[in-house]
């Protein structure tokens, strides 16, 4: 290719780096939005981040759009190929965590028709390691750090072992007190979608271990959600 061929790929990539940068900024802030409803019991704010989940869908058809066009018209090989397709694969995970942080919110609205439950701020702490491996992820993805990768890849497990735990913790809440069962049911729901945006945060990660080395990393995934035992 000549060298003007080479600068406008980079750029179409530098573009679709900065498309998939800013979906994941945006979704990271919906999921600390969503909690700071659920805590402050505001459904009216909880239906403004619902609406929010727009935005990312549009921003993830927009890469797909630009990934289908560098592969007809550029035809990528190699490293070059690996990078378009990482980044339609990365976009598809950063909408899916959007969909979970707007559930999140969702369930937020029910719950404020039920007395509170001081077990509801263990969301908060669940959230906050989510979005650190997601922001990390995003880090080494923009920065082609595959060690960084490989440690979210493995930081997962606390998220897992979080989730047990508080899992498990709200099984006795409902078994002491039935009256609890109806809102520890969406809050199940909401901690498993929060342990779900670790594995599209892990997921993110191994793609860019792929387009670093060519590969996925080795070896099964370390899990520690035990919930159905």
């Amino acid at each position: 290719m000549t060298d003007h061929i080479l600068k406008s790929f980079d750029t179409e990539l530098d573009r679709l780096y900065d498309e998939i940068k800013r979906m994941g900024e945006l979704a990271m802030s919906q999921l600390d939005a969503a909690v700071d409803v659920l805590g402050r019991r505001d459904s009216n704010a909880a239906a403004r981040v619902v609406a929010n989940d727009d935005a990312i869908d549009a921003m993830e058809s927009a890469v797909s759009m630009d990934v289908l066009k560098l592969l007809a018209l550029r035809q990528p090989m190699a490293r070059d190929l690996r990078e378009v397709y990482a980044a339609l694969r990365i976009s598809a995970d950063i909408e899916r965590i959007g969909d979970y942080a707007t559930n999140v919110a969702k369930r937020s609205i029910v719950l404020n028709n039920s007395p509170a439950l001081p077990i509801t701020g263990r969301i908060a702490r669940l959230a906050k390691i989510a979005n650190q491996l997601l922001a990390d992820a995003l880090k080494a993805y923009s920065e082609g750090d595959a060690e960084l990768a490989a440690r979210v890849r493995d930081a997962d497990v606390e998220l897992d072992a979080m989730y047990t735990s508080f899992f498990r913790e709200l099984v006795t809440y409902m078994m002491e007190d039935p009256r609890t069962i109806g809102a520890c049911a969406h809050l199940m729901f909401m901690a498993k979608n929060i342990e779900r945006i670790g594995d599209h945060a892990t997921n993110i990660a191994e793609n860019t271990w792929f387009v670093v080395h060519g590969d996925m990393p080795e070896g099964e995934r370390r899990k520690e959600d035990r919930t159905s035992e």
